[in-house]
């Protein structure tokens, strides 16, 4: 049980990174990356599948 939480953990705090580094980019970083800003959430929860 714990090694499940700490799993949890650990990918919720790579989720929240991405979002927070990907919220820094300016909107034109973004567009050159193909992302929109509403799509961000999306994006990191992807990139954790990955």
């Amino acid at each position: 049980m714990f090694k499940t939480l700490t799993l949890k953990y650990v990918t919720w705090r790579r989720f929240r990174d991405s979002v927070r580094e990907l919220s820094r980019l300016s909107d034109r970083e973004l567009s050159d990356l193909g992302i929109g800003r509403a799509d961000i959430s999306t994006v990191a929860r992807q990139s954790l599948q990955s």
